[in-house]
């Protein structure tokens, strides 16, 4: 019988380790292990290989996935360099010698006939086939061949040589098998950041027009890709011109170069630290990303942001940068009485300056405006090939006229309701 997870020192409390647990209580019962855990077991297996759309050796699987999991001194060294020497790598390969027994149990020996055919069902599983958007396929594949590379593994040095391999291709934990998070709180407990698990497609080539908006984005993303100087970003101008539809794209795009996003609302910026103390000292770059973003004069949370990007004693980590759209260029209402020649307050200027400090701590500003009639028409005109529409060009603007005259007005967001309700109409998918 192999050692079991006492012994482990690392990688003590492994994620999903009660399944872990559930197999070795099995090989413990060796002949007389019922079919009655072995269904338990191998169900709670199911369900892992179905949220990620696994398919292979489950057995293999589910601790492909603690490793991949993982979070300890070792798998974060390794994800920002080559394993370390001395020490913490002996500990890991003492504990990588633990793992790899568990591994490589010898299941033929467990039980009778009943629990053999759950075993025979669970070590071929084929995850059935789902909507794209119900897992990450990247998660998906990054397991799978991790699973595949630790069943390999000849001995304790090759199954040490693909743990460590993993971490330096992938990184570790959620933020190296997610790209998405948002910042969450429970009832009475602290506050986290949590992986969003089903994010929206969009690619740049999908957003039509805006291509110097577009190539001033991406340039400075991509310097802050390389480690060099970039800025703040700051979206703003009219509704649906495809400010936040920008921001999701350079995710997709710039995903599998280490960037990172966590969305951030307003009423949660006095929890911005959680984020930062998160994301520093990872080899990732995180975009604190902050959709429709206004205040009324009433609203003080501005404060907690205008600390972070420029002004607290903490220094904002060198891989955290804020990309935030919004209508309004100055991001906290104005009204008349803020000019000077209207207003009764003596500091009417400190106030003005206040209200305007906030937006000027973007470096970057970049203005979406509502399109023409000739770029609405483009904009329809590319979705709708998009999206397969064959109907002649004059009837399809025609058609697209009438709808923005009803629904909002020309913009690429009405472009694209539109285009999904003639795709509706003709049941073109």
């Amino acid at each position: 019988m192999t050692k079991g997870l006492g012994n482990l020192i690392l990688y003590r409390d492994l994620p999903e380790e009660h399944l872990i647990r559930r197999m070795l209580s099995l090989a413990q019962a060796g002949a007389d292990a019922t079919a009655a855990d072995a269904g338990a077991f191998a169900g709670e297996l199911v369900e892992l290989a179905c949220r990620y759309g696994l398919s292979g050796n489950l057995w293999h699987m589910v601790l492909a996935y603690a490793l991949a999991n993982k979070e300890n001194a070792f798998s974060r060294a390794c994800e920002i360099s080559d394993p370390p020497q001395g020490s913490l790598s002996d500990l890991a390969r003492h504990d990588f010698a633990i793992l790899r027994g568990i591994l490589n149990l010898d299941m033929a020996v467990i039980g009778g006939e009943e629990v053999q055919a759950v075993f025979a069902a669970i070590i071929d599983f084929q995850a059935p086939a789902r909507d794209a958007y119900q897992y990450n396929h990247r998660i998906r594949d990054r397991i799978e061949v991790l699973a595949r590379s630790l069943a390999e593994s000849a001995d304790d040095e090759a199954f040490f040589a693909a743990v460590t391999a993993f971490y330096k291709e992938f990184g570790v934990g959620k933020f190296g098998l997610h790209k998405a998070f948002r910042i969450t709180r429970e009832p009475g407990q602290p506050a986290d950041i949590t992986p969003i698990t089903c994010t929206e497609h969009v690619r740049f080539d999908q957003l039509i027009g805006y291509e110097a908006q577009k190539a001033k984005l991406i340039e400075n993303t991509e310097c802050f890709l390389k480690g060099l100087p970039a800025n703040n970003v700051l979206l703003f101008g009219d509704a649906g011109t495809g400010k936040s539809s920008s921001i999701k794209a350079i995710l997709n795009e710039y995903y599998d170069q280490g960037l990172r996003m966590i969305e951030v609302y307003k009423h949660q910026f006095q929890d911005l630290t959680v984020a930062l103390n998160q994301a520093k000292n990872r080899n990732y770059r995180f975009i604190l990303f902050m959709d429709d973003l206004s205040f009324e004069e009433f609203e003080v949370e501005y404060k907690y942001l205008k600390a972070v990007i420029e002004g607290d004693l903490e220094r904002r980590p060198e891989n955290v940068l804020i990309y935030a759209t919004s209508n309004r260029r100055h991001l906290i209402k104005e009204s008349f009485s803020d000019r000077p020649e209207l207003s009764d307050d003596i500091n009417n200027r400190d106030t003005l300056q206040e209200k305007v400090s906030l937006a000027a701590r973007f470096g970057v500003t970049i203005y979406y405006g509502k399109p023409n009639k000739t770029q609405f028409k483009q904009i329809v005109r590319g979705l709708a090939d998009e999206a397969g529409i064959r109907m002649p060009e004059e009837e399809l603007f025609a058609e697209a006229n009438k709808w923005e005259l009803s629904h909002g007005g020309l913009s690429g967001r009405t472009a694209a309701q539109f285009v999904k309700y003639i795709q509706g109409r003709e049941g073109t998918q």
